[in-house]
């Protein structure tokens, strides 16, 4: 296990951030396997039925990232803290809590999934291929919620590294499964969805057995599930507005795909392959965002406040210039990419795509500053103010989906993520100037009684930058 209370700030976050960039591309990358095996073996209408199925699965399985990470975050604070007995109970906890949530997700997703794909305008011809994908895929709800969960708390605990290894072993079984269902069996657009549920499986029970050989700070018996109200009341208070932050920018993601549906497949199918490549090149900037909350929530749990105000700069600065980069590189070589999803005689889709990224790339900074502040945030345990954030990116997608794509057409609904963006980062940012400000007076008062100074001969000390 790594604790991140000790050494460069910089130096930590970087080599923390590596290990979950590269699992975060693997799990686009095998994801983006179903699409480029489906696009190029079963046709266009084939990719637009998985492309029309991507804002159900970010509603449902997004549910379920957030609330597992938000879990994460009461066991990486009792781990900075060194309470070996709360960390324990913290991951029995949360498997309770997991286990409950994912029961009610399962048959909740099931039973809606038909009317909220023909309340999203899904096109009648890919409808019953829609419906077949997203369908296997919410069945496997339970490999999803027990992968997350468990690469969550691996990572609590200061270890990005192991969770990749297994990702990694998972989509090389997604690449194979992948090639053999469709291919071989025949199996059609269910294939690409039993792989994917197959895979996670394997990720999942890799995670288990690594934890219970390797991890002994997370073997947990039948005394640390003890039904303790203020236990649970703590996590749900941490889990669910991540949960529901992620189920609500999803909602926005579902209405702008409505807006889509109603533009015709050549729309939904370019806005499907762009959207992959950009899930790429955003990657760097998620990742640092997600190392934040590992790296602030140690600390606190630490009281070593400095090192999250130092962080908080670092961070910033290295997410920037990434996002520099990643919008040079969608722009001016994006489209180069869309050849993987169709063929190059699609020149309506090659043209729509290009449109996604000149609109989207520009602005990726004001994105590499959402993901430090909204995820420093959740380390500090402020679950709720990033929920309000997921309410104005709501408020901005549907805006442009019903507004601006009526008016424009598919150049309005391009802009339906940066204007999310820039409405996230106008709720994030005052909330951690108060924050940091919060963390200063922390600092001033720790040194205070680490001086031991009576009261009458207290004076404002200088803070640490």
């Amino acid at each position: 296990m790594k604790e991140l209370t000790r050494g460069n700030p910089a130096k930590l976050i970087l080599f923390f951030t590596i290990p979950l960039l590269a699992g975060n591309v693997l799990q686009q990358f095998y994801n983006m396997i179903d699409m480029i095996i489906v696009g190029q073996t079963l046709g266009k209408d084939a990719l637009a039925a998985v492309g029309a199925t991507g804002s159900v699965s970010f509603l449902i399985i997004g549910f379920a990232q957030g609330l597992t990470s938000g879990l994460s975050i009461i066991t990486s604070q009792r781990f900075g803290a060194k309470d070996t007995l709360g960390v324990r109970k913290s991951f029995a906890t949360s498997v309770l809590i997991s286990t409950v949530v994912t029961v009610v997700l399962t048959v909740l997703s099931l039973l809606f999934l038909r009317p909220l794909l023909l309340v999203m305008q899904t096109p009648p011809e890919i409808l019953d291929q829609a419906q077949t994908f997203i369908s296997i895929i919410l069945a496997g709800i339970f490999a999803a919620m027990m992968f997350n969960l468990l690469s969550n708390m691996i990572r609590a605990l200061g270890d990005s590294r192991t969770p990749l290894i297994f990702l990694a072993l998972a989509v090389l079984v997604n690449i194979v499964l992948d090639i053999v269902f469709i291919t071989k069996f025949n199996s059609g657009i269910a294939g690409a969805g039993y792989a994917t549920v197959i895979a996670q499986v394997i990720a999942s029970l890799l995670c288990l057995i690594y934890i219970r050989k390797r991890i002994p700070l997370l073997q947990i018996g039948r005394k640390h599930f003890s039904f303790d109200k203020q236990e649970i009341r703590t996590h749900l208070n941490a889990a669910l507005p991540m949960g529901f932050q992620s189920s609500i920018i999803a909602i926005g993601a579902v209405v702008l795909q409505s807006a889509l549906n109603s533009l015709g497949t050549d729309v939904v199918a370019a806005q499907a392959a762009a959207g992959r490549i950009e899930q790429f090149a955003i990657l760097p900037m998620m990742s640092f965002g997600i190392t934040m909350a590992t790296f602030t929530a140690q600390n606190f749990g630490a009281r070593k406040y400095s090192r999250i105000l130092t962080g908080i700069k670092q961070s910033l600065i290295m997410n920037i210039l990434f996002s520099l980069l990643a919008g040079f590189s969608v722009i001016f070589f994006g489209h180069y990419l869309i050849a993987l999803f169709v063929d190059k005689g699609e020149t309506q889709v090659f043209q729509l795509a290009q449109v996604y990224f000149n609109i989207s790339g520009a602005l990726y900074v004001i994105l590499s500053v959402l993901f430090i502040l909204r995820y420093t945030l959740q380390g500090l345990g402020q679950a709720k103010i990033p929920t309000f954030a997921g309410i104005m990116e709501l408020l901005m997608r549907s805006f442009a989906a019903i507004i601006l794509t009526g008016l424009y057409g598919y150049p309005g609904a391009a802009f339906a993520s940066p204007l999310a963006w820039i409405g996230s980062v106008s709720v994030l940012l005052p909330s951690t100037i108060k924050a940091i400000r919060k963390l200063k007076e922390l600092e001033r008062q720790q040194q205070v009684e680490e001086l031991g100074l009576p009261e009458e001969e207290r004076k404002p000390l200088p803070t640490t930058n």
